[in-house]
């Protein structure tokens, strides 16, 4: 993926029918600043309201996405969404006249010849790519459908389908890269079976339809009647079903085209998400609104995972920065009251020390006996120790100095410190030290729960002959 956000370096327009709709609409996709996202314009309305594309907008998933704000709603979007994040553009302003964006030849690729038609310009902010770190499911029991999303180092889909037809069977397509959207799935096609049309236009839906913006899928060879039907329908004369197969003789560009432009859906609905992400998603007959419902389950894995504190990443079988014995150069502390056991990162802006905590603490035989619990004033100078290691790292010789205590605020204890755990001790500068004065914030982690928070005050002092 592109490391900087990109927009579109000048505006252009395309016109198209309403799939759903039948309404004839007018686009036209204009430069935004960074950090902006993508966002719909509905011009034709008064006020010319804005609605983000976002998942909290979802409103209807059948037969296309639909997001709809204070009663502005923007339909089929999920095409030139696909097209935006195929090529990676973060930021537009899509002003349109019409609540349906044009369905074009049912595929993204009208799109990607508009975004190139404008061109892509590289923006100075850089991109908050999204990288999931655990497995994330979700499964509608009803339809069957369910998508996996997996710990990736770059984004990567997996679709499967079987329509259980012998036009269709079962099918599976893949995006490797983002960059293989463009030659390889922009241009499938949305699809639909004969027999499905009569219901979906009295449904109210594709009053755009036409044998030239949609597959139609014949698996069972229809009437006359029918086929007058169909044509009254699309008000054609030419529609021919000569077996089953394809209306029209319609030769499909992939052998897969349907489950490749289910790919293309996937894409588009995931984009209102907000933010590109890092992540291998598997989807077992995919639809909107799974694809969509899955969407607002990966925003809120985002929203959680940026208001919470990540646990520093800590592996023992790195060589630590500092062991034990260098520590002791460093820290006049001896035993019982050396603890920390080794440093393993250290910056000009925080540091990070490990403590491992045994049965074997001294304090343990007078300090709950029965229930042994790392008394909390011992965090807090484990902490402070980390904090001292900090504070030295700008002195030239560390024995002509020592680091003693001036306050301690907002003092947490969440979780209990047993014998066993590791105590991952991360303390950062809440401002830069002056004139001997170190403001720090200390954290343990115990596994990936926070146990102990501080704030502290300490004070460098060079040691009295």
């Amino acid at each position: 993926m592109n490391n900087f956000q990109q927009t579109i370096s000048n505006e252009v327009s395309i016109q198209g029918r309403g799939l759903h709709t039948g309404q004839i609409a007018n686009i036209t996709l204009k430069p935004a600043p960074t950090n902006s996202g993508i966002c719909f314009k509905r011009i034709d309305l008064e006020g010319h309201p804005v609605v983000e594309a976002k998942c909290d907008f979802v409103t209807k998933s059948e037969r296309s996405t639909t997001i709809e704000k204070n009663g502005v709603k923007l339909v089929t979007i999920e095409h030139l969404l696909a097209a935006l994040t195929g090529l990676q553009i973060d930021n537009v302003l899509v002003e349109i006249d019409s609540e349906e964006v044009p369905i074009m030849d049912g595929s993204a690729k009208p799109f990607v010849g508009l975004i190139h038609k404008a061109g892509i310009l590289r923006q100075d902010a850089v991109r908050d790519i999204f990288n999931l770190k655990s497995n994330l499911v979700l499964e509608d029991p009803e339809t069957g459908s369910k998508i996996i999303a997996m710990p990736s180092d770059t984004f990567k889909v997996t679709v499967m389908v079987d329509y259980k037809s012998q036009i269709v069977g079962p099918q599976h397509a893949t995006l490797e890269h983002i960059d293989q959207f463009e030659d390889e799935i922009s241009k499938c096609r949305t699809f639909v079976f004969f027999h499905e049309l009569e219901k979906l236009y009295n449904a109210g839906l594709i009053k755009g339809g036409d044998v030239d913006n949609a597959i139609v899928m014949v698996d069972k060879m229809p009437s006359q009647a029918e086929i007058d039907n169909l044509s009254s329908l699309f008000g054609r004369n030419d529609v021919v079903v000569k077996s089953e197969g394809y209306l029209n003789n319609l030769e499909l560009y992939y052998q897969n085209e349907p489950a490749r432009h289910k790919l293309l859906d996937i894409i588009g609905d995931l984009t209102l998400i907000g933010m590109p992400i890092n992540a291998h998603i598997i989807a077992t007959y995919p639809g909107h609104k799974i694809n969509t419902d899955f969407a607002k389950l990966l925003k809120q894995k985002i929203k959680e995972s940026k208001t919470k504190v990540a646990a520093p990443e800590y592996d023992p079988n790195k060589e630590p920065i500092f062991d034990i014995h260098e520590i002791q150069k460093m820290l006049p502390h001896r035993y019982p009251f050396l603890l920390v056991d080794k440093v393993v990162e250290l910056t000009d802006e925080f540091v990070i020390g490990v403590k491992n905590v045994t049965a074997n603490e001294n304090y343990f035989p007078g300090h709950f006996p029965d229930n042994h619990v790392m008394p909390g004033v011992l965090q807090i100078e484990a902490m402070a120790q980390c904090g001292g290691m900090l504070a030295l790292r700008s002195i030239e010789d560390t024995t002509l100095y020592d680091v003693y205590f001036l306050k301690i605020d907002k003092a947490k204890f969440k979780r209990k410190v047993v014998p066993g755990d590791t105590l991952v001790m991360k303390v950062e500068l809440m401002s830069p030290i002056r004139r001997g004065i170190v403001e720090m914030k200390g954290t343990i982690f115990v596994g990936n729960q926070i146990a102990t928070e501080a704030e502290m005050m300490a004070t460098i002092i060079k040691k009295q002959k």
